[in-house]
């Protein structure tokens, strides 16, 4: 009966000790694996054999990780305080680097995130932060993978996702498109009246070379006047119209 229940404790050891040893890595998980404390290689994916006590493995996620950057303070370049947050998209592309090099890259990550946002939109005015908020994500995206390039990953893409203005500053803001709207409505109005004296001059030469036409507009200026329902008309008689009857009638003999 012994010897029966050493044998059954044998098996139930080597059973415990194959399932240590053995781990299943998914298609998007990679493990780097120690052995006697230092690297060995990167393993994965499917089964991976471990010898017990000697080998340990550190499951590192290959996917595109998405991070809320929290909201920063952020003193603009003409001296604009407001809060700016983002959001981060990365991922890791060499897992012994992303183990070794760095202790927690995940926090490591989303430390230098936040310092970055504050160092980069602090060279920038407030304008630029909310017109040119493409150049400012580009910007952001190539600083901290330069940066983060070290640990083996790869920042894909970063979005600035709100910029919280403080009461006083919005009501500014609007007291300016208000004054940039009017400005441009008294451009407008200056700029027609330019061209309707421009013409006016274009047609009062039009007028001088040719008096008949005088005539004719001072006819046509009546026609409209008469078309309105008043009782007494009372209007100027040039004497362009009563030139012309004056010399006929001084060159007609007299009877």
């Amino acid at each position: 009966m012994a010897p029966l229940i050493s044998l059954v404790v044998i098996v139930l050891l080597l059973v415990l000790v194959a399932a240590s040893s053995l781990r299943i890595l998914r298609e998007y998980e990679r493990g780097v694996v120690f052995q006697l404390g230092r690297f060995w290689s990167v393993k994965g994916p499917g089964l991976v054999i471990l010898v017990p006590g000697i080998q340990q493995m550190v499951r590192v996620d290959l996917r595109i990780v998405v991070m809320d950057v929290p909201s920063q303070d952020v003193i603009s370049r003409d001296n604009v305080t407001l809060k700016v947050n983002a959001v981060l998209y990365f991922r890791v592309v060499d897992p012994e680097r992303a183990v070794i090099q760095v202790e927690n890259f995940l926090a490591a990550t989303s430390q230098l995130a936040q310092t970055t946002l504050r160092a980069v939109l602090g060279k920038h005015s407030l304008d630029e932060m909310l017109s040119e908020r493409e150049r400012l994500n580009l910007d952001l995206q190539k600083i901290l993978d330069s940066q983060t390039d070290a640990w083996g990953i790869k920042v894909t893409n970063v979005e600035i996702k709100h910029v919280d203005l403080n009461e006083s500053m919005i009501r500014a803001i609007a007291r300016q498109a208000e004054a940039e709207r009017e400005r441009r409505a008294k451009v407008i109005h200056a700029e027609g009246e330019l061209q309707a004296a421009e013409k006016l001059a274009q047609a009062a030469t039009i007028l001088a070379r040719e008096p008949q036409a005088i005539q004719l507009r001072y006819l046509e200026t009546l026609t409209v006047i008469a078309a309105d329902k008043n009782s007494t008309i009372v209007f100027p008689l040039p004497m362009d119209l009563l030139g012309p009857l004056l010399k006929t009638l001084e060159r007609a003999p007299p009877r």
